[in-house]
């Protein structure tokens, strides 16, 4: 299977145009695709419903999205109003079902400058042949190394309690006139994850080390609680890899600022980890992983 994760950039470019078929393109022979950077009702993107757009060009993918925040973007029209609310979050697509989905908003510091926003990780279920996997598309604080920590350990601790938590729903319906889950059972919640997304941090980061442990004498080693680099998992070098270009003081900087980690039972299953730097359409290059699910 291929997963792809993607900053959009709301679909703007490094040639600086707006457009979303670009991003289509790029992902469309993924079997699973995270997006960040998608939104709703802005001027900017003349107003576009974008995760629809999206899943019109993706027409072989099932889709949910989950907005980190909105705001009003609504008018009054010959005495009526029209609801509209300006969003902007992430996305998953799936050539599996998503079986079910949630969204994480996550822990938030007050800025005085610059702009700092709510950020959110969007959670959900595919059945693989390998079995149930959640995955997680997700967008950390660009701003500073704190709040991305308190993020990542939000995550951690919702991780460790997937199996004691569950799903969104669980146990017997008191009332099954009401039919709420359409005759579903309780929903699968396991362990295994993967987690995808732009995490504004590098390679042996402090958010890096957070997530995969620290073990500085055991480069190799695996936590039975943790994630693994699926750059390390594929057997290739961490550091290797850019998703993100920038120019710091005249100096052109290549970062690695997206990733992907998966939980140490799904590690030795990650075949090949890319990055396509030739794709012109964010500002993001997009990230695939090659996993034998």
């Amino acid at each position: 299977m291929r997963l792809v994760s993607f900053n959009i950039q709301y679909g703007f470019g490094t040639d600086g145009r707006y457009d979303l078929a670009r991003i289509a393109s790029a992902v469309q022979d993924a079997d699973i695709v995270c997006l960040q950077e998608v939104e709703r009702n802005w001027s900017r993107t003349n107003m576009d419903d974008q995760p629809a757009l999206i899943a019109d060009l993706l027409p072989a993918h099932h889709w949910v999205y989950g907005p980190a925040f909105d705001m009003n973007a609504s008018e009054v029209i010959a005495g009526r109003v029209v609801n509209r609310r300006r969003q902007f979050g992430t996305m998953i697509l799936s050539r599996l079902p998503l079986q079910w989905s949630r969204l994480w908003p996550l822990p938030k510091r007050r800025m005085l400058d610059p702009l700092n926003t709510q950020n959110a990780a969007l959670e959900a279920v595919v059945i693989t042949p390998h079995g149930p996997v959640r995955i997680l598309s997700l967008h950390l604080a660009h701003v500073g190394v704190g709040e991305r920590l308190e993020q990542i350990d939000f995550l951690m601790e919702q991780h460790a309690r997937a199996t004691v938590e569950g799903g969104p729903w669980s146990g017997t319906d008191d009332e099954p006139d009401r039919n709420w889950t359409e005759g579903q059972v309780e929903p699968p919640c396991p362990t295994s994850a993967i987690w995808m997304g732009d995490f504004n941090s590098e390679p042996r980061s402090a958010e890096y080390r957070r997530i995969t442990g620290e073990t500085p004498y055991h480069p190799g080693a695996r936590y039975a609680d943790g994630f693994v680099d699926a750059v390390a998992a594929a057997g290739q070098t961490v550091g290797s890899l850019h998703t993100h270009e920038k120019t710091i003081a005249g100096e052109l900087r290549l970062r690695q600022l997206d990733h992907c980690f998966v939980t140490p039972d799904l590690a030795p299953l990650v075949r090949r980890v890319s990055v396509d730097t030739g794709c012109p359409a964010s500002d993001h290059f997009p990230l695939t992983v090659e996993i034998d699910l």
